[in-house]
Parts: structure tokens; C-alpha cells; sequence
């Protein structure tokens, strides 16, 4: 029997320190109060869209899955609504980036991308709400409130990726 060994990429490597500060900045967020239950300003979120900028699409969704994933695990909310509304808002999150990663540059700039994706994120949260945890047409009264917030907290996003990708190198930086 052969011993077979696994080589990680480059873009192996990438993903993960992607990953794991997407993993902070969350574990942070989690521990911030919030005036309003359940909006929170989804910084990690910078991490995905600068992903997306700077990498792929690939690289993106694989920082944004594994970012929930590890997230979850380490607060303990593995399985539970929490991470449900947290992947589902992910993944929809990652859908409209995939639908519109093709037209950045072109009909989409930064600031958009960044305002689709959170708003379809709360989207995607708000069906699971409905489905699931208040099967309640009354739920979607607050969906405004949301909507707003997604709004606000996806163009501060935006705007921070924006900083950040015109950053020069510094010869200081760790690769």
C-alpha cells in the first residue's frame, strides 16, 4: 500500500488565512451587543467580499462556508437555528455574487456588490425566520427595519473593502 500525500496550493493557503480571519472578526462580532436582536454589522463579510475582489469566486465561497462552519463550532451553535439562519444567509449572500461577480467593473461596482449581498443575506435569513422559527406573516414587519440596517452596514462594508484594496504593499507585510 501506497502512502498518498495531499499538497495544499497556494490557493489552498489563501482560503485558509482568509478563513480564519473572517473567524475572528465574527467571534468578535458575536460578542458585541446589539441594540436590535439580530442585526449585527457582518464584518466578516469584508473578508468574503475582498476574497471575491481580490481572488475568485472560489476562494470567496469557500472563506464565507468555512467561516461559518468553524464560527458555529466554536460558539456552539452547530446545528442549531442560529447556524441555519447564518449559512442560509451565506449562501444567499454568495448567490447573488455569483450571479453578479461577471458584471463587476462593468454595471456593478464594490459599493454594489457589497449592498446585494447583504441585503440578500438578510433575504435569506428572513426565509428561514418565516419558514421555521416565526411562522408568522406579522415577521415580515420588521423586514424593513432589516433591510435598512443591511443596507447601511453593506455600504460601510463596501467601503472598507474599498480602503482596504487601495492600500499599497507595505514591505512589512507578512506573506
Amino acid at each position: 500500500m501506497t502512502l498518498s500525500t495531499i499538497k495544499p496550493t497556494k490557493q489552498d493557503h489563501q482560503v485558509a488565512k482568509l478563513a480564519a480571519l473572517a473567524t475572528v472578526l465574527s467571534l468578535i462580532e458575536f460578542f458585541l451587543p446589539s441594540p436590535i436582536p439580530g442585526v449585527k454589522p457582518g464584518i466578516a463579510n469584508i473578508i468574503t467580499l475582498y476574497a471575491l475582489i481580490k481572488f475568485n469566486f472560489h476562494v470567496a465561497f469557500w472563506v464565507s462556508i468555512i467561516r461559518v462552519l468553524v464560527t458555529s463550532i466554536l460558539v456552539g451553535s452547530f446545528l442549531n437555528p442560529t447556524f441555519f439562519l447564518s449559512l442560509t444567509g451565506a449562501l444567499f449572500s454568495l448567490g447573488i455574487l455569483f450571479l453578479t461577480k461577471n458584471l463587476y467593473g462593468k454595471c456593478f461596482g464594490l459599493l454594489s456588490l457589497s449592498l446585494v449581498a447583504s441585503i440578500f443575506h438578510i433575504i435569506g435569513q428572513f426565509i428561514i425566520v418565516r419558514i421555521w422559527i416565526i411562522p408568522h406573516d406579522g415577521i415580515y414587519n420588521l423586514l424593513p427595519l432589516f433591510l435598512l440596517s443591511a443596507f447601511l452596514f453593506g455600504l460601510v462594508n463596501g467601503i472598507i473593502v474599498y480602503r482596504v484594496l487601495q492600500q499599497k504593499p507595505s514591505k512589512y507585510n507578512v506573506k
